[in-house]
């Protein structure tokens, strides 16, 4: 007998990818993107005119956003650095794995085919005491769920 809490708390995670070993690049702050829709193609029918028919053509899966404190030692942003600096694209399998509260995953996202899309940094201010945040969107082809 199984003693899960349902529904499982959103705050406990990992991320992994499969170009890094680095014990500290499995730490986010947030992670979102985890979404997938269909693509609808309409058709007209001839002589119905009370409604289209609503075809699926593809899915089509968000960009993945990664926020987290800013690693001076990471091999992820290397990676991202890389593909921003000298046009090298290594795709990159991601696993994001929710976690229980004896450190057992619950739930596994295998992220496929993952690019870098976009970094930033977030606003460096005098005024301000606060952590500096770096933001990864990356693209990719799919996900699965374990």
């Amino acid at each position: 007998m199984t003693t899960d809490y349902y529904p499982p708390w959103g705050f406990y995670y990992k991320v992994e990818f499969s170009i890094s070993k680095n014990k500290d690049d499995v730490r986010f702050q947030a992670v979102s993107g985890l979404s997938v829709e269909y693509d609808m193609e309409e058709y007209k029918e001839g002589g119905e005119n009370r409604f289209t028919h609503k075809l699926p053509v593809r899915t089509k899966y968000s960009d993945l956003s990664l926020k987290r404190g800013m690693l001076t030692d990471s091999t992820v942003i290397e990676w991202c650095l890389k593909a921003f600096r000298d046009r090298d694209f290594e795709p990159a399998d991601i696993n994001v794995i929710l976690m229980n509260e004896k450190s057992e995953p619950l739930r596994t996202w295998k992220i496929a085919h993952a690019i870098p899309k976009k970094w930033q940094v977030s606003d460096l201010n005098a005024n301000d005491n606060a952590v500096v945040i770096e933001t990864m969107e990356l693209s990719y082809r799919y996900f699965t769920i374990q």
